[in-house]
């Protein structure tokens, strides 16, 4: 069994997992559906493009933040109402975890596409665009929150968990700033070398930026 067989068991596992008996199951099919779709893309695209690991590694780790979002509400996840509790936050901040992703994981991924693909050779410009790609993602994800809240109206309540905080929108916004940055300063090194791994099997790449 190789990693990759490993990896789609862990996803399908997981997915299975967060689906019995979810708080809101309206909540549950809007919040694990990017992990459906992203899964059904990287299974499409495999043979024609195969990722570097630190990537399929990470995106799994993105899903199952979804899955336990989707299954518990990112407003009630325990752990999170337990920091709630014992910090004295005013509300559940499990979401700030998600949006975090929701900018490290594109970052990750478009950076790799650009390096690999030869789209962007320029070292100023790739960290620049990958982070307007990792917002653009969370614009329209920002978007869609507020088009599912118009059509389902109070349905949409537990989806968008803004648990009564105005500048929600923009928190997560930011969040996915950070996520973004963060990818940069921290992941750039051990990403180049995992690209450089995947280089050295002649698996569909080019050299990495340095």
């Amino acid at each position: 069994m190789n990693r990759y067989t490993v990896l789609i068991i862990l996803f399908c596992i997981g997915f299975i997992v967060s689906g019995i008996k979810p708080l809101d199951y309206f909540t549950w099919k809007l919040e694990v559906l990017p992990a459906i779709l992203g899964f059904i893309v990287l299974l499409y695209t495999y043979k024609s493009f195969r990722f570097s690991n630190v990537t399929y590694y990470t995106i799994l780790i993105h899903c199952y933040i979804l899955f336990i979002g989707g299954h518990y509400t990112y407003a009630e996840v325990p752990f999170f109402n337990w920091i709630q509790d014992a910090f004295h936050h005013t509300r559940n901040n499990y979401d700030k975890v998600g949006h975090f992703a929701q900018g490290f994981v594109p970052t990750l991924i478009s950076r790799e596409l650009f390096i690999r693909k030869k789209i962007v050779q320029d070292k100023l410009w790739l960290p620049i665009l990958t982070i307007c790609i990792s917002l653009s993602v969370s614009a329209l994800y920002e978007l869609g929150e507020w088009m599912v809240a118009i059509i389902s109206k109070q349905d949409a309540e537990a989806f968008l968990g803004t648990q009564g905080y105005a500048w929600d929108t923009q928190s997560d916004m930011f969040y996915a700033f950070l996520g973004s940055i963060s990818m940069l300063i921290f992941a750039t090194s051990i990403q180049n070398k995992s690209i450089t791994n995947v280089e050295s099997k002649n698996v569909h790449v080019t050299t990495p930026l340095s």
